[in-house]
């Protein structure tokens, strides 16, 4: 079982005052975050959990509360911050508050690199220190007050053990030689993210089966995607929780059967249920009834460009990729990230200066990497 995890509970303004004071002193942070992603249509950051070598800290970020100086702490190169996955936190971080990470030490991406097969923190924690978390509580609404004191338990245990953890997997790093390409990647992660992804009614084709259905039912499909999309932002909540994927299919693949007369209830559709029923408004009835007349989408393949040469390369590369990691008993991804193999057969580099236009590979994995790429290329292409 974990250790008790004693914290601070931080939800008014003079106490977060006090411990800003405290982390702008210290070297390191542990942090992590809980947001509401499973309960409300666009997530809100919930909790920030933050550890440091004598304290543990869960900061409400709902209360009324001054942020703005912990997203000051957040870019001081003078502090480092670990994560554990830290992808998804830093994008909420940007996309919610605009706030940007430096100087960052992620010990998912560490115990990749390193080889480590079950890399999430619990099976870590476990194989490093025998303590077990209780995912209990992973995927509760972080949104609701108050919280009770197991889940703010469960929190802080997300943190409190994350330094140490952090310090084993850095001399193991150390062990290998592997601080300066460990540093590369985490750079990387700090890259900024770009605006958040917005709705695009064309999506509908990603779901699964739409490309399958005839013409009417793609027609419905669209319909009541775009409504489901604006009735969960009406009504708060994930668009799954509205009605979910394979539903859409089922109800856009049966309504096309009903020849423009749409009876009084869905029920009788295979799979779907009464309760689901219940939540529609007489306004999905009518968007589905339009749709029955309106002219159906086309879907159009739009290839992504690609320069000559470029499959061949990729494959070759990927091959090359898997061979080494087998060597290395480490993950392909801790070889060449995917973006960066992309990126080195869009431009087929065929020497060392060409190498160095590829941006997204920093200069550690050019050193180890780059002749044998180049002379791969060249060999083979």
């Amino acid at each position: 079982m974990p250790e008790d995890c004693k914290y601070l509970l931080i939800a008014n303004q003079r106490r977060w005052e006090q411990a800003v004071a405290e982390l702008l002193q210290v070297p390191r942070l542990a942090v992590d975050i809980e947001a509401n992603g499973l309960f409300a249509y666009r997530e809100r950051i919930c909790l920030i959990q933050i550890s440091t070598d004598s304290q543990n800290y869960i900061l409400d970020p709902l209360a009324p509360i001054s942020l703005e100086p912990l997203g000051d702490i957040f870019a001081n190169p003078a502090i480092e911050k670990v994560f554990h996955a830290a992808d998804f936190d830093l994008a909420l971080l940007e996309w919610v508050y605009g706030w940007h990470v430096v100087n960052l030490f992620d010990t998912m991406r560490a115990a990749r690199l390193l080889g480590f097969q079950k890399v999430g923190l619990a099976p870590m924690l476990e194989s490093f220190y025998d303590v077990h978390l209780n995912k209990k509580y992973q995927k509760m609404d972080w949104g609701k007050r108050p919280l009770c004191a197991a889940m703010l338990a469960y929190a802080c245990n997300d943190t409190c053990n994350l330094l140490r953890l952090r310090d084993d997997l850095k001399e193991k790093l150390d062990e290998k030689g592997l601080v300066p390409e460990a540093r590369e990647i985490f750079k990387d992660l700090c890259s900024p993210r770009g605006p958040r992804p917005s709705f695009n009614p064309d999506d509908f084709w990603r779901i699964p089966k739409a490309r399958d259905l005839e013409p009417r039912a793609a027609a419905i499909l669209k319909a009541i995607f775009i409504y489901r999309e604006k009735e969960a932002q009406r009504r708060d909540l994930p668009p799954f929780k509205v009605v979910n994927n394979r539903d859409l299919i089922r109800i856009a693949r049966e309504c096309a059967k009903w020849n423009g007369q749409i009876p009084k209830g869905l029920v009788e559709i295979p799979g779907v249920s009464q309760r689901l029923v219940d939540r529609f408004s007489p306004e999905f009835y009518k968007v589905i009834h339009k749709a029955l007349s309106a002219d159906p989408p086309v879907y159009v393949y739009k290839p992504v460009p690609h320069s000559d040469g470029y499959w061949q390369r990729h494959k070759l590369l990927k091959d090359w990729r898997k061979e080494i990691a087998l060597r290395q008993k480490v993950d392909s991804d801790a070889i060449l990230h995917p973006k960066v193999l992309k990126e080195i057969a869009e431009k087929g580099p065929q020497t060392e200066e060409e190498l160095l236009t590829i941006k997204s590979m920093g200069p550690c994995k050019r050193k180890r990497y780059g002749k044998k790429i180049i002379q791969l290329l060249k060999t083979e292409c």
